[in-house]
């Protein structure tokens, strides 16, 4: 799961999901990433291990402004539980959220990362 850390950090470090949480969350908790070799980095995060990953990397509580959520709304001591509630408000699923995922998915597919299906998508067969 450091790995999951890893890229958390490469996104953070330059700025791949500015204007794009919705997407970074679906894409994080739905949907396989592997590195450009082939190596697994996720196959979908539980909202529990992102919201730690969040925390680890410092990522900027800011962000949830752009799920129309107020900061101040959100628990203020336990930064884990403060991104789990964010996250639980996201609508993650939602139609909305998918195209964000699709949009941050290209984003990090022309940075050498390879995204596929969720755990849980749907087979057409």
């Amino acid at each position: 799961m450091d790995r999951l850390h890893d890229i958390l950090t490469q996104i953070k470090k330059h700025d791949w999901a500015a204007g794009q949480f919705l997407g970074l969350l679906n894409l994080l908790i739905g949907r396989h990433i592997a590195a450009a070799d082939g190596t697994e980095i996720s196959s979908g995060a539980t909202w529990r291990s992102l919201a730690a990953f969040l925390k680890r990397a410092r990522w900027n509580k800011e962000a949830v402004r752009e799920l129309g959520l107020d900061p101040a709304a959100l628990p203020p001591r336990d930064r884990v539980r403060y991104w789990y509630a964010a996250i639980s408000q996201a609508k993650v699923d939602s139609s909305e959220a998918m195209r964000a995922g699709d949009k941050m998915a290209e984003r990090l597919k022309a940075e050498g990362y390879t995204i596929g299906p969720g755990p849980h998508a749907k087979s057409s067969g």
